[in-house]
């Protein structure tokens, strides 16, 4: 039996291309990845919790957050880790480990061991790929 969740890893490209913008497409789907300093959130300091852009999964929130200079949007840790997953990614002639939507499937950015705090990790995430659920809007 297939779940919900899988029924939406499997979507055409097709469907994605209907759902998400160009560039939403171009990172989501193809492993793209937006210029540096140019992401709507990189700067942001809005308190809430960020959500796929593709299908309204949290993600990160706010006060995982950090400015750590990269030009992407930066966390210590996911909202909840069952929310993301991670894979080995040798793209680029470099071994890296790629962030995706744990509901959905869509490429977020990458996590790096060079983090502050405990976790010692920055996911490198981009901004493209997240919606911001603010911490004062009311859920439907």
């Amino acid at each position: 039996m297939t779940s919900d969740d899988d029924i939406h890893k499997l979507k055409d490209n097709a469907v994605w291309k209907g759902k998400l913008t160009p560039d939403q497409y171009r990172v989501m789907r193809e492993k793209g990845t937006e210029k540096p300093f140019t992401g709507e959130y990189y700067h942001s300091n809005e308190v809430g919790t960020y959500v796929c852009a593709a299908c309204g999964n949290e993600l990160f929130t706010s006060e995982t957050k950090f400015d750590s200079g990269t030009g992407w949007p930066s966390f210590t840790d996911p909202a909840n880790r069952s929310h993301v997953e991670l894979r080995e990614d040798q793209s680029h002639g470099m071994v890296r480990t790629e962030v995706v939507c744990g509901k959905c499937g869509a490429h977020l950015g990458h996590v790096f061991d060079d983090g502050p705090g405990a976790s010692g990790k920055r996911y490198c995430i981009n901004s493209v790929c997240l919606d911001l659920k603010k911490a004062d809007e009311k859920k439907p």
